[in-house]
């Protein structure tokens, strides 16, 4: 009996639901956190709760847009990458069509939630869409697509500071900085996973251009991140509950480093490295708030 309840196909709801990865929660959250940091930061640690959940519900609705528009440009190389192959659209579950259908509403939701923003916060949605659609495309032809990922990522700070306060700053391009640098050391870490499949079909990555260095490039990215961090606490004056939260950072980014120096590194780990920077986010989160109240 429980052998022919395995063999029961998958609804198509839970098929859309892995089609936007909300059944792997680390990757909608890690886009998250720096559109947090930069909204409790520019509200000095109180923003309003509507904006908040604005904010939260617009980086859902932009990730899951993100994996789809992934996929639909992916769908005939994830099949080769073993753990990509399960995809909806790479193993056939759900056609182009739907597929397409689900990118547009979740941009539409998206573009929704964007109309309650400031006109400045608005058009960095619309400045963001293009980077979204392309960044699939760029590990075709750019050496370094995480870059592309990166500034894409790093969006989430300048529309959630400008929502707040209609305005860019230099702490908001330190913040900036920093998030780039950051994405760039954990996506860096994601694709090393990937590395064997990706030589085999001729796309770049991150971590082949670095190759040999690839963890020494972890390394640096991190610790541009924490200086940048640094610089920004400074240029706002925060409490010391900001800097114990960094340095808390600081020394689990380090582990990580040693951690990917090592020889024969089973695939698993990249995983379990990635979704620890989504816990690390957080209490650099919980640090920014503390040290903006009591700054």
């Amino acid at each position: 009996m429980l052998k022919e309840l395995d063999r029961q196909p998958e609804s198509t709801l839970l098929t859309v639901v892995r089609l936007l990865r909300w059944d792997k929660p680390a990757g909608r959250l890690i886009l998250m956190i720096p559109a947090l940091w930069a909204v409790f930061l520019a509200a000095d640690g109180k923003p309003p709760a509507a904006l908040v959940g604005v904010i939260v519900l617009g980086t859902l609705a932009t990730s899951a847009a993100g994996c789809v528009i992934n996929d639909l440009w992916d769908r005939d190389i994830d099949p080769e990458v073993e753990r990509t192959r399960s995809r909806p659209l790479a193993s056939r579950a759900l056609t182009v069509q739907t597929g397409i259908g689900v990118a547009l509403i979740s941009f539409a939701c998206a573009a929704i939630l964007a109309f309650y923003l400031n006109p400045l916060s608005f058009w960095l949605c619309v400045a963001a869409v293009p980077v979204i659609i392309c960044y699939p495309l760029a590990k075709r032809f750019f050496p370094v697509p995480q870059l592309v990922l990166s500034i894409a990522w790093g969006f989430a700070v300048l529309i959630s500071w400008s929502a707040t306060v209609d305005e860019l700053e230099l702490a908001t391009w330190l913040l900036w900085g920093a998030v780039v640098l950051w994405t760039m050391g954990f996506d860096t870490v994601y694709a090393m996973s990937d590395r064997e499949d990706d030589l085999r079909l001729g796309v770049n990555s991150s971590a082949i251009f670095f190759g040999d260095n690839a963890a020494n490039a972890v390394g640096f990215f991190f610790v541009g991140t924490v200086g940048l961090l640094a610089a920004m606490g400074i240029n706002l004056h925060l409490h010391i509950g900001f800097w114990m939260a960094i340095s808390a950072a600081a020394i689990l980014w380090f582990l990580q480093y040693s951690q990917l120096g090592k020889a024969d590194i089973p695939k698993q780990v990249y995983g379990q490295i990635f979704r620890q920077n989504v816990w690390v986010g957080f209490v650099i989160l919980a640090g920014m708030i503390v040290g903006e109240i009591f700054g």
